[in-house]
Order: C-alpha cells, then structure tokens, then sequence
C-alpha cells in the first residue's frame, strides 16, 4: 500500500537553501486536498513562501510542528488515500527517516550554491550559475533596484533543469562592486553587454525584472544581437509613474520598523516579506558606498519621482520575441503600462499578484517561461 502514501518533505526554494523553517501548517490533518492546493508556509532566509501540495490525497500526518526549523528534504507530513492504515503509514515514516539520517542530511545542507566574480570593465561582478552550460541558449537574469539574485531564488532553479542559466548582482548590490557609474538603465545595459560577451555568450534569452526590464530594453536597443528572446516582468520604461515611498522608502529606512512597510509594497501577499529577509537588507545597506549608489540609481532612473526613459518605441520595434508579465496588484509601478501593446508581444498579468509575480506565482510564471524559451 506504501504506493498510496506520497511523502511531504521540506522544499528547496532556490539553489542556495539548505534548511527552511515550517512556519505554520495551512490545513489541518484529515483535509483531502487536491494538486496545488497550499500546505504550508515555509520561510526562508529571503522570504516566506506558500508550499503547495505535489499530489492530490488526504494529509494523514503532520510530521514536523510548527515552527520548527529543518535540512531540506526532511520529512514534514503525509499524503495519503483512507484505507492506508496508520500502522503503514508509522513504518513508511520510520523507514524514511531512517534512510534519511544515514547521510542524506548531511549531503543536503553541505551543498554551496556557486558564486564567482568576473571582472567586467573596472567592476567586480558576482555571479551565480547553474544548470548545464554546454545545451541551448543561456538565460541571463536581471534583477531591478536594490535587488539581488535571491529575487531570482524561485525562478532560476526551476529553470536549470533545461537551460545554463546565469544570475548576477547588478553594480551597487548583492557582492558586487557598489561603483555604478551614473546609474542609468542604459549605463547597466553596458556592463550586462560586457559580461555576456566575457561570459562568451553569442545571445541570452533575457529576463529583465523592473529597473532590469529597462535595463533589458536598453540591452536590446543598442546590441539586439545578443538578445534571443525578451521576458519582462513588472518592467521599469513603459510608462512614467513610479512609487517613490518604496523607492526613497527602501533607500532611508534603516529599522525594521521603518522597512519592513516599505518592502511589504513589494508583494500582494504581505507576509511573504520575512523578518530575516528585512533584517538582511538593513546588513546589506550598512555596507560602505551602498546608500550612495542607490541614491545614484534613484536620481538617474527616477529624477523628480517619475521614470527617466521611455523605452515604449524600443520593445515597439524589437523583431524578437517578448513577453511581459505582470501582477495586478502591483503597488511599485502600474500593470497599465503594459496596455496598448502590438498583439505580437504576448502580456500576460496575475490577479492575485504584486510587483514581484515570480515570487508569488511561482509555478505558473515558471511554466510560462520555461514554453516561451524552449
């Protein structure tokens, strides 16, 4: 009968995570759930996340109590049908947990994500890669305005399973270098065109979130050879407005108290925003030229609280294929900027979703690229 028990187990969500903590449970035991269906909340150092259910079944166990923190993998309840008897499901528990101990553990958290710097220009650049580098085009992302590649935690291990997929921290974040030159879209354009071309890159399938979707416009208006195909999401350069309690917000609060509202715009679902992902960006921000580089970042793209550039007529004009994608509910800048575009760029928008629909609607965005760039 052990065919009709599926195990829950402790999820990765990105390449870096070793361990997660099972914040609460969303159903109670005895709860026949379906596909999809959320289980659990599970937070992370970067952010707390729904959990939804690999299979349909009856949750029979809840394994693991709430706020317990765990390796990935662990077990943390069962699935299964109503004629599979506790006695069963007490010795597939047991038999799991120990095969699991007996190394596995150790061999789940001992993982390192890789990171290198390459020197691009008179920048430290840090990069994360993954999946096989030697199949197809790459993916290049771009994160947007005081990001890094853990906005990316959900999106690029989906997607390494098919593609080299490359991430990086843009000047004046993550483990870059904090120089960022004049702060411009079309500056960073210049730098991400460098490093693709150090990387040995011919072309990437781009994908740009925010200020990044500028960025990546700026990138296909002055080398459109090196873009195959163009994702945006919540793009920066369609349209003028801009939320600048977030982005003044995000540059002068230095307390939880203060920050945490203003990365709460960030997302639809507020609790997403983790206390560990707050207290993380405080560290960040504490690093010498870090203010300053936003501030140059902020001045140029957003002078006099709207958006520098219009970069409309450029995805107007790029005879690749795009896509935008968006969430409803984007309290940063409007899913309206995306109105009004030729049919021939697909424009796809999340309901229940906010400025950063890659973290919310993980699976179906995930999806949506994954057939965008196969």
């Amino acid at each position: 009968m052990s065919s009709n028990i599926t195990p829950i187990t402790m999820p990765k969500f990105g390449l870096a995570m070793t361990e997660g903590k099972l914040a609460s449970w969303s159903l109670p035991v005895g709860t026949e759930v379906s596909a999809g269906d959320e289980l659990a909340d599970i937070e992370t150092s970067k952010i707390t996340n729904g959990y939804e259910s690999p299979a349909a079944g009856i949750l029979r166990r809840q394994v693991i109590p709430e706020g317990e923190t765990i390796p990935v993998g662990t077990l943390i309840g069962i699935l299964a049908d109503a004629d599979v008897s506790d006695v069963e499901i007490d010795s597939f528990i047991k038999n799991f947990n120990d095969n699991f101990s007996s190394g596995e553990t150790k061999d789940k958290a001992s993982e390192e994500t890789p990171r290198r710097i390459v020197e691009v220009d008179d920048l430290r650049i840090s990069i994360q890669e993954s999946g096989n580098g030697n199949e197809g085009t790459a993916v290049l992302l771009i994160h947007g305005f005081g990001g890094d590649v853990s906005n990316w935690m959900l999106t690029q291990s989906a997607l390494s399973s098919s593609h080299h997929v490359i991430a990086f921290d843009l000047p004046g974040h993550g483990e870059s270098t904090k120089q960022v030159g004049d702060g411009s879209p079309e500056g960073f354009a210049k730098t991400v065109e460098s490093l693709i071309k150090i990387l040995d890159l011919p072309n990437v399938h781009v994908i740009g979130h925010s200020l990044g979707g500028a960025i990546a416009l700026e990138l296909a208006k002055s080398s459109p050879e090196l873009v195959k195909t163009l994702t945006l999401i919540a793009p920066a350069g369609l349209g003028q407005d801009i939320n600048m309690n977030f982005i003044n917000g995000f540059i002068e609060a230095d307390r939880r108290k203060t920050l945490e509202p203003v990365l709460q715009y960030l997302v639809h679902d507020k609790n997403l925003i983790s206390r560990q992902m707050v207290e993380g960006i405080i560290r960040y921000k504490r690093l010498d030229g870090v203010i300053n580089g936003l501030k140059t970042i902020a001045s140029a793209s957003f002078p006099e609280g709207k958006q520098a550039v219009s970069l409309r007529s450029t995805l107007e004009k790029f005879d690749k294929p795009s896509q935008i994608l968006w969430g409803e509910q984007d309290e940063i800048l409007s899913a309206k900027d995306a109105d009004g575009l030729p049919s021939t760029i697909a424009v796809t928008r999340y309901p229940d979703a906010g400025h950063m629909p890659q973290l919310e609607q993980a699976a179906a965005v995930n999806a949506i690229i994954s057939s965008f760039i196969a």
